[in-house]
């Protein structure tokens, strides 16, 4: 672990650690306070577990992934939006937009439902669901179960496997 300009790859990755249940464990001594066997990883700033490897941090999501399928891909997804959950099971490629529709119901939102929101003028809850950069105007409801069934429909036909309605 001495070169700065190792490239990350799944056979430097197996050989630094072992996977279980969700966990990296080091196979090596890695510096004078991490021994083999310890737990790998830390919580960043972010929320986000990291991992230093020939130091430099990673995400250790990233590096679970690139364990298990040998490459990175730009985005990796928590498939249950928790951080936290790095069960490879958990874990998965995504696009840029793909995780954003993953993403949780916004602080912001006074509706308590993901993508509906208070129209008004009309009296009428509007539900929109943006993809790809184009907001999608889906309809005006008049009562918020309404609203919220068409909303999580839209989100299904627009996002398939990476809609999230909560």
């Amino acid at each position: 672990m001495n070169s700065t300009k190792t490239k990350l790859t799944q056979e430097l990755v197996r050989a630094l650690f072992e996977y279980r249940a969700g966990a990296l464990y080091w196979r090596v001594r890695a510096s004078a306070n991490v021994h083999a066997g310890d737990l790998a990883g830390f919580v960043q700033g972010n929320g986000y577990k990291g991992v230093v490897i020939n130091r430099k941090i990673y995400s250790l999501h990233r590096v679970i992934f690139l364990y298990h399928y040998g490459h990175l891909p730009k985005v990796v997804d928590h498939v249950d939006g928790n951080i936290l959950n790095n069960d490879v099971t958990n874990l998965r490629a995504a696009t840029v937009a793909a995780n954003g529709a993953n993403r949780r119901v916004g602080r912001n939102n006074t509706s308590g439902v993901k993508n509906v929101s208070w129209h008004k003028a009309i009296k009428k809850w509007d539900v929109r669901v943006q993809k790809a950069g184009v907001s999608h105007y889906i309809g005006s409801y008049e009562t918020l179960a309404d609203a919220a069934h068409a909303a999580a429909q839209a989100r299904i036909a627009l996002h398939q496997e990476f809609a999230r309605h909560a």
